[in-house]
């Protein structure tokens, strides 16, 4: 890794399926941060990827190390995903980020969300909405650093790992303003 000089941000794209699959299972089988709880195989993950096209306001983005000529592995991802499936929910995005276990603390999660935020500004959205297993306090203050609020914290939601898992909701205004 030596040679690895930036990260870059780019769309996810097909090639990245089983990449982003096994990053994700990571979290599925060690951590109450999902609440997911049988890890996918890269087809299982197919309709998940191809829900976040390119442009629009469903994203999905990955940073990855670049070098002289050489991509490194996706040290992590963030996606915008439909809030909830009733149409006047429309203008809200659930948002999340992820980074491989051996990228935690190095900016990765600042990085994908000040991209996923600049991607997703001209469009016709109004909030962004993140749940955050707890306890996260990464992702708390990932959270509080780019302009989110708590606005409750549902208790014991999900069991995992024979716990019950608090999960504390954040909100982030977008695009038009109260």
């Amino acid at each position: 890794m030596s040679n690895l000089t930036e990260v870059q941000v780019r769309p996810g794209v097909a090639g990245d399926l089983s990449e982003l699959t096994e990053l994700y299972n990571h979290y599925v089988r060690e951590t109450p941060i999902t609440f997911d709880t049988v890890a996918f195989t890269p087809e299982e993950r197919r309709p998940w990827l191809l829900s976040h096209p390119e442009d629009g306001p469903y994203r999905l983005l990955v940073a990855q190390e670049r070098g002289e000529g050489t991509f490194g592995p996706i040290l992590g991802y963030a996606t915008s995903s439909p809030f909830r499936p009733k149409a006047a929910y429309a203008t809200s995005v659930e948002v999340t980020v992820y980074c491989a276990p051996d990228a935690g603390g190095r900016g990765i999660g600042t990085l994908l969300y000040k991209s996923l935020f600049e991607a997703l500004a001209d469009e016709d959205l109004h909030r962004a909405y993140a749940g955050v297993a707890l306890p996260n306090d990464a992702s708390v203050r990932l959270h509080t650093r780019f302009g989110f609020s708590h606005v409750g914290t549902y208790r014991e939601v999900g069991r995992k790992f024979d716990a019950y898992w608090d999960v504390a909701w954040y909100e982030k205004p977008l695009g038009h303003k109260d």
